[in-house]
């Protein structure tokens, strides 16, 4: 399995999507390896795969959402509880922000300095309150959006 299998295969879908993909397809290619699935099965898998990928592109369109902005989706909705309090619109909207001021506010080596890193953190923070996310999820959701922007940020520096 090629290093950063889950970083390339991460846009359009979000980092948690692509990393359970990433996970099958590498399940998939070590049973192939030791010989306990058969070349037909592997050429099905990837067909599985490519399916539940071009699902997760399809969402997002479904959504009214950009590449980006499903990622930060996925992000703030990794947490149910936090589905069914602020509900879909309300999350889309919070999406859309945090990809414009967090774009704002990446530097070429804001992942490598930690002020930079607790800037972008107490801004993610900031936009979760004014939006009334749930305290107690906001931190899960904080790290999951900063993981995201570790991923989409080569694309926008």
């Amino acid at each position: 399995m090629p290093a950063g299998f889950a970083q390339r295969f991460a846009l359009p879908v979000s980092h948690a999507p692509a990393a359970r993909l990433s996970e099958k397809l590498k399940k998939t290619l070590n049973a192939y390896h030791n010989r306990a699935i058969s070349t037909m099965e592997v050429i099905e898998e990837l067909i599985r795969l490519a399916k539940e990928m071009d699902a997760a592109t399809k969402r997002g369109e479904d959504l009214g959402l950009t590449d980006d902005e499903i990622a930060f989706y996925d992000a703030l909705a990794a947490n149910e509880s936090a589905v069914k309090a602020m509900g879909d619109d309300k999350l889309k909207v919070i999406a859309a922000e945090l990809i414009t001021q967090v774009r704002k506010s990446v530097t070429i080596d804001w992942t490598l300095r930690e002020g930079a890193r607790a800037k972008i953190r107490v801004m993610v923070k900031r936009i979760l309150n004014k939006y009334g996310y749930p305290p107690d999820l906001q931190e899960e959701a904080v790290k999951t959006v900063l993981q995201q922007a570790e991923l989409l940020c080569a694309d926008w520096v």
